[in-house]
């Protein structure tokens, strides 16, 4: 029982619960309704692969550094619960899960999927030389509903909505990783870590994740302007900027703003989406 509590707490698996949202929103959004079954299943397939593999990346390139922070030293990897083989173990899989599926959805898919996995090394080590770290992982994430929207179409063509949505998705989770980076303030200056907030301090970060909110709001509410205006989904819209802005007004909180509320804001989103499509 330890060695699996170990493994899920490791790969994390309820952060896909940020990630598979956006991605289907963009596959809704691009199918105009609910994409064929198979497809389905395979775009979990994928974006269950691809974010397995980025949360071992990160853990395996960050092992030194976590085992420097007191909040993170406990994590699996500095604290010795799984080994670095069995941590590239996990990230093989994941990259197997990923690589995969997206032979098997199209050619298209297939050809550009290294493109995030080459972000998902790039970003842990951004933090080692500037603060524009941040945007490393809201790019990451960002390309999920891109991903979704090629899944279902196999093209480029039109993919203009699915650029805004992915839009807000960058500018969300960059905002919301400067949040997170709260936690470790002190520790990240101590071990030369160079988030915004060890960098510029905490009230000056948190303002930028605010400024990066309220661009995300932009984007999500130029989709509700340009092709919805439907009232289901302008009543998410507000939803959505209502939970954007009470991330700011817990982030002292960090469990609840970072965890709990980003999971419903990709919830609300997704069927923003869906309203937008089936309702009026």
């Amino acid at each position: 029982m330890d060695g699996i509590r170990n493994f899920t707490n490791f790969i994390k698996f309820e952060h896909t619960l940020f990630s598979l949202p956006l991605i289907f929103a963009g596959a809704f959004l691009a199918w105009g309704g609910i994409p064929e079954l198979h497809l389905i299943v395979l775009i979990i397939l994928a974006g269950t692969g691809a974010r397995t593999a980025a949360l071992a990346l990160n853990r395996i390139i960050d092992r030194k550094i976590d085992g420097l922070n007191p909040r993170t030293q406990g994590r699996e990897l500095p604290s010795g619960k799984i080994s670095l083989f069995s941590a590239l173990g996990i990230t093989a899989a994941g990259l197997i899960l990923y690589f995969v599926s997206a032979y098997f959805i199209c050619d298209l898919v297939l050809k550009l999927s290294p493109i995030p996995i080459v972000i998902f090394i790039v970003y842990p080590l951004m933090k080692r030389f500037t603060p524009l770290c941040h945007f490393g992982v809201g790019l990451g994430l960002a390309l999920g509903p891109l991903g979704g929207w090629v899944a279902v179409t196999c093209s480029l063509s039109g993919i203009f909505p699915g650029v805004m949505l992915s839009l807000f998705t960058f500018f969300w989770v960059s905002g919301f990783d400067i949040i997170y980076a709260t936690l470790d303030e002190e520790s990240d200056r101590g071990s030369g870590v160079r988030s915004m907030v060890s960098v510029y301090g905490k009230e000056t970060g948190l303002y930028i994740a605010g400024l990066l909110h309220y661009a995300a709001f932009f984007c999500i509410a130029f989709i509700y302007f340009f092709m919805f205006k439907t009232i289901a989904a302008a009543v998410l819209l507000a939803a959505v900027g209502f939970l954007l802005y009470m991330e700011h007004k817990k982030s002292e909180n960090v469990d609840l703003a970072f965890f709990k509320i980003n999971i419903v804001v990709g919830l609300a989103v997704f069927l923003f989406i869906v309203s937008g499509i089936y309702l009026p």
